[in-house]
C-alpha cells in the first residue's frame, strides 16, 4: 500500500462516507420523530372511539344490573307457572359483560360499589372529590371526558361515566371502565409494521443513494486529481470553471484564483532573483572599475611616481575622480535600497513653479551653454520638495548627458492635471529606439550604442526617479522618437487646488 493511500485509510472518513452516515442519521430521526407522532396520535384515535363505543353501551347498560331490589321492566307476573321471588338477590341479576370490562356503581353520597369484582376484572377508583366533580357536571349537563386509570391489580382501563337517576338531579353515576390492553396491543403492532417499513425504506434510499451520491462528488474527485498534478512547476493547468453546481464552482473559480496568484508569484520572485543577479552583477561590475583604477594608480605611485610632481598629481585627480564616482554610486545604492524598503517622505505644501525657479540657475549652469526653455505653471501640491529637486536634477542631467552642447535644447515644464502635477523634461537629442523604451527605469540599464555620452553614469538615475515618483504615488512614462528627441514624464497626486497662473 502506497503512502498516499495508508494515509487515506488511517485518516478521517471520506466526504461521501460522511455525507451517507449523516443523511442516514437525518432520515432515522424523521422517521423515529414519524413514527412517534403516528403513535400518539393513532394512541388518541384508537382511545377516543373505544370511549365513545363505551359511552353508548353505557346508556344501555340495563336497570337490573345496577339496582337488583328493581323488578325488571316488562316482566310479566308468571312464567311457566312459577311465581318469581318478590326480593331476589344481588347475586340472581343477569351478567351481561365481557370479562375484560368492568362496572361501579358510585351514590350521590359517595358510596363506591364495584359491581363485577365477582368476574375477574375488578373496575378502578377515583378520588371522591373527583366523582363529586363529575357529579357536579353532569347536574350542569357538561360534558365528561374519559379517563384512563389503573386497577387495583395495576390493569390499565379506558374508563366512561353517565349519571342515573333523574335527569336535573342524577341519584348518582355509573362507571364503565375497559381493558386498554388491547389497544396497546393494536399500536405495538401498528408501531412494528411502520418500524419495518421504515427499515426497507433506509435500505432502498441507500441503495439509490449512492449512485447519486458517487455522481454528485464526482466533479470534486475531479478537481481532487487536478489538484495533485498541480506543483511549483505545472501552475498553468486550470480547473473547468463550469461543473454544473454552484458550490464546485465557486471553488474552481478560488482555486483557479490562487493558482493564477501563485503563478504570478513564482513569476515575479524569478523576475526578482533574475534582477537581483543582473543587479550584483552590474554592481560588481561598476564598482570593480573604479577599485582596479585606483589599485593601478597606487601601484603606479609604489614604483616612484610619487617622487614626480606631475605624475603624483594625475595619479591623485585621477583616483579622487574614481573615489567620487564610487561614494556616488554606492549613495545611489543606498538610496534604492531606503525607498525600496519603506521611502520616508516629508511631506509639505510646495509651490512647483516657484521651486523651480528657485533651481533654474543651477540647471543653466549644468547646461554647459545648452538652450534650456523653463516653462512653468502656478501649481501647489504637497510633496517632498526635496525629493522632487532630485528628480528634477536627474532627468535634467539625463537630458544633459544626451543633447549636443552646441545644438542641444532642453525644456522643462511644470503643469497640472485635475488631480495631479506634472513634470516634463524634453531634450532634442537622438532618441530612444522603442526596444530599449520598457528597460530604461531597469537599474543598471544603459544604451551607449544610441546616445553620446560625455560623462560614463552608473544607470541608477532613472530607477531612482521612478522609485522616488512611485513613493508619491504617481508614475513614471517617456515618449522617444529617434532623431528627434526624448520626453520624460512624471505626475503624482496630491493638487490641493487648482491656482490661477499669475
Amino acid at each position: 500500500m502506497s503512502l498516499r493511500n495508508r494515509a487515506r485509510s488511517s485518516g478521517p472518513p471520506s466526504l461521501r462516507t460522511q455525507l451517507l452516515s449523516r443523511s442516514l442519521i437525518v432520515l432515522a430521526l424523521l422517521l423515529v420523530l414519524i413514527g412517534a407522532l403516528q403513535y400518539v396520535l393513532m394512541k388518541n384515535a384508537l382511545f377516543r372511539n373505544q370511549a365513545e363505543a363505551l359511552s353508548l353501551q353505557a346508556r344501555s347498560i340495563p336497570v337490573e344490573l345496577w339496582e337488583p331490589d328493581r323488578e325488571p321492566r316488562n316482566r310479566p307476573a308468571e312464567r311457566n307457572n312459577e311465581a318469581l321471588p318478590e326480593n331476589p338477590r344481588q347475586g340472581d341479576r343477569p351478567m351481561l359483560f365481557l370479562p375484560n370490562m368492568s362496572l361501579a356503581k358510585i351514590a350521590a353520597n359517595g358510596n363506591y360499589t364495584d359491581l363485577t369484582s365477582d368476574t375477574g376484572l375488578s373496575a378502578p377508583q377515583l378520588t371522591a372529590g373527583a366523582y363529586t366533580s363529575i357529579l357536579e357536571q353532569f347536574k350542569e349537563r357538561q360534558p365528561v371526558a374519559y379517563e384512563v386509570i389503573d386497577n387495583t391489580e395495576g390493569t390499565e382501563q379506558i374508563v366512561v361515566f353517565r349519571p342515573y337517576g333523574s335527569p336535573n338531579s342524577p341519584s348518582g353515576i355509573l362507571q364503565l371502565g375497559m381493558d386498554a390492553q388491547p389497544l396497546h396491543a393494536v399500536l405495538l403492532r401498528q408501531l412494528l409494521i411502520f418500524a419495518v417499513l421504515a427499515i426497507l425504506a433506509m435500505a432502498a434510499g441507500v441503495a439509490l443513494y449512492l449512485p447519486l451520491l458517487r455522481r454528485t462528488l464526482h466533479p470534486l474527485n475531479r478537481m481532487v486529481e487536478t489538484v495533485e498534478r498541480t506543483d511549483a512547476g505545472n501552475l498553468a493547468e486550470r480547473i473547468p470553471a463550469v461543473q454544473g453546481q454552484r458550490e464546485i464552482d465557486r471553488l474552481a473559480e478560488s482555486f483557479n484564483g490562487m493558482l493564477k496568484r501563485l503563478e504570478d508569484a513564482f513569476e515575479t520572485e524569478r523576475e526578482a532573483k533574475e534582477q537581483m543577479r543582473r543587479f550584483i552583477a552590474d554592481a560588481s561590475h561598476e564598482l570593480r572599475t573604479p577599485l582596479t583604477s585606483i589599485h593601478g594608480f597606487l601601484e603606479v605611485l609604489g614604483r616612484g611616481a610619487a617622487d614626480n610632481p606631475e605624475q603624483l598629481h594625475a595619479a591623485l585627480s585621477s583616483m579622487h575622480g574614481e573615489s567620487k564616482r564610487m561614494k556616488k554610486l554606492v549613495e545611489d545604492l543606498l538610496l534604492l535600497a531606503k525607498l525600496d524598503r519603506k521611502p520616508e517622505l516629508h511631506l509639505q505644501d510646495t509651490r512647483l513653479d516657484r521651486l523651480l525657479f528657485e533651481m533654474e540657475p543651477h540647471l543653466r549652469m549644468l547646461a554647459q551653454g545648452r538652450n534650456v526653455t523653463i516653462q512653468a505653471a502656478v501649481v501647489l501640491c504637497r510633496c517632498d520638495s526635496d525629493k522632487i529637486k532630485q528628480i528634477i536634477y536627474n532627468l535634467f542631467h539625463n537630458a544633459v548627458q544626451h543633447t549636443d552642447a552646441a545644438t542641444g535644447r532642453i525644456t522643462v515644464t511644470v503643469d497640472r492635471t485635475k488631480e495631479h502635477a506634472v513634470l516634463l523634461v524634453s531634450d532634442n537629442g537622438a532618441g530612444i529606439p522603442k526596444e530599449h523604451l520598457p528597460h530604461l527605469f531597469e537599474r543598471f540599464y544603459r544604451i551607449d550604442e544610441s546616445r553620446t555620452r560625455q560623462h560614463g553614469g552608473a544607470g541608477l538615475g532613472l530607477s531612482i526617479t521612478q522609485s522616488i515618483i512611485n513613493a508619491h504615488g504617481g508614475q513614471m512614462s517617456v515618449d522617444s522618437t529617434v532623431n528627434h528627441g526624448t520626453v520624460f514624464r512624471a505626475e503624482w497626486p496630491g493638487i490641493i487646488h487648482p491656482l490661477l497662473d499669475g
